[in-house]
């Protein structure tokens, strides 16, 4: 069993000391699931990549926002939502924690 609030703390914790402001754990992988807590510090982003066939993001703590396809989405903590099926970045717009659960071929 694993405590995504201890968690969260560590990475976030990490995140703040690392120079490019993030911090990721790969938590869960059973064959094509993956699940990935990431910690990114106020304005630190993932640059635009890729989709999985399928994943969503739950915000753990603070607030991000999703881009893709020239739109952007605000998402507070509490909030999960599934993640478009195109290209798309993300960026911390506070000090946040996400848990990425995707789907690999």
């Amino acid at each position: 069993m694993l405590d995504l609030t201890a968690l969260a703390d560590e990475h976030l914790a990490a995140a703040r000391t690392a120079p490019h402001g993030r911090s990721a754990h790969l938590v869960m992988h059973d064959g094509v699931l993956r699940q990935t807590v990431i910690a990114l510090t106020s304005g630190t982003s993932l640059d635009e990549h890729n989709a999985p066939p399928a994943a969503s993001l739950q915000v753990l703590r603070g607030r991000v926002s999703l881009t893709a396809a020239g739109r952007a989405e605000e998402l507070r903590a509490g909030t999960l939502r599934m993640i478009p099926k195109e290209r798309h970045g993300l960026t911390a717009l506070e000090d946040a924690v996400v848990l990425l659960t995707a789907v690999n071929d």
